[in-house]
């Protein structure tokens, strides 16, 4: 471990010591897993109850592996339905989706929070996350909910790095936000469309395909590749098998994106305002 990041982690081992019991949101990615991991390591095990919202809005991929290794470092798990759904202001499906989001999730995990008598609610965003379009980071002020990998300005490499020597079986997993992100603004967010994005990335998913996305515009589906996957899914047999799937989903065409790969693309779509106005 290089001497910058051996700092980071002794200040992330400090962070969590002084906030004793911890509540964690968590989803089975790169960043709760490695905080879920390192708060069991500097707490115990019967200090920490990880959290996870299973709704519509979450892959379902995530959830057997998510469960499988909070089992295995002993961490107490619950899973919850933070019930976004519900909320005109989430379907509605605007520019501040993900705060509304974010915001259900932490009343519901400081509701847990109060009634098991733990101190804190910590989530597993990372330093590099301010640097991006997230509303939902203004949820995590508003509910006064903390962000130890943030106070302790580890990155998402740093993340990875410290994740390998600690033989996390999410070191190298590729990142998998809420499905509602997959939907294009302006389009409402409904449990037909999540479920749609849902199918259709599982299917790539079993082709092979490690990272990529289904981008939902209504009746077009937009599929994201690495450029270097865009002729396997373009060519044959691939393209025919996927071009009948996502069609049985419901999509009515079906396009991949020669730009390829990236994440928050939708966010493209949105003027510097709008993004000011939502942070």
């Amino acid at each position: 471990m290089t001497e910058p990041l051996n700092k980071k982690s002794v200040k992330l081992k400090h962070i969590l010591e002084e906030m004793g019991k911890v509540v964690i949101a968590y989803s089975g990615g790169v960043d709760s897993t490695f905080l879920l991991s390192s708060a069991v390591d500097t707490l115990g095990a019967d200090n920490v109850l990880a959290c996870m919202n299973v709704g519509p809005s979450e892959p379902s991929n995530m959830y057997e592996k998510a469960v499988e290794f909070a089992g295995r470092i002993g961490a107490e798990f619950q899973k919850i339905d933070a019930d976004e759904l519900n909320d005109p202001n989430f379907t509605a499906n605007k520019a501040d989706r993900c705060f509304h989001c974010k915001s259900h999730l932490c009343k519901t995990l400081r509701d847990i929070a109060r009634q098991r008598g733990f101190d804190n609610v910590i989530f597993g965003t990372n330093f590099d996350d301010l640097d991006d379009f997230r509303p939902g980071n203004r949820a995590l002020k508003a509910f006064g909910i903390r962000s130890p990998l943030v106070e302790a300005e580890l990155t998402k490499d740093d993340i990875r790095a410290l994740s390998r020597e600690m033989n996390l079986p999410t070191a190298e997993q590729p990142a998998s936000p809420c499905l509602a992100s997959r939907i294009v603004y302006g389009l409402e967010v409904t449990e037909q469309r999540l479920r749609q994005i849902d199918e259709a990335e599982n299917f790539l998913r079993g082709l092979g395909l490690v990272e990529f996305r289904v981008r939902h515009h209504d009746t077009v589906a937009r599929i994201e590749v690495n450029p270097n996957d865009i002729e396997k899914v373009a060519t044959e047999p691939a393209r025919s098998r996927i071009v009948e799937k996502l069609k049985s989903l419901g999509f009515k065409f079906v396009t991949v994106d020669l730009q390829g790969f990236r994440s928050g693309a939708l966010n493209e779509a949105l003027s510097e305002q709008q993004k000011r106005k939502n942070l």
